[in-house]
């Protein structure tokens, strides 16, 4: 038996404008697809960030000041 994909739905941004918002778990599988892969480092920011409940805006910082040198 297939396993039943649902898409993803489209959503109203904060900012007004329309569009689609894939989840972490279909970001990776289309990163993996791609050939990129998440490093131990990028998981354990994102489950420390899940925990804490972060917003759209707190993970794209904590996410820039990891990567800006």
């Amino acid at each position: 038996m297939k396993k039943k994909i649902s898409s993803p739905k489209p959503v109203k941004a904060a900012t007004g404008k329309s569009g689609w918002v894939i989840g972490h778990d279909r970001f990776e599988k289309i990163s993996a697809v791609e050939g990129l892969t998440f490093t131990p480092a990028m998981r354990a920011r994102k489950s420390a960030l899940d925990r804490a409940g972060a917003s759209a805006a707190e993970r794209r910082a904590a996410i820039t000041k990891a990567y800006k040198s």
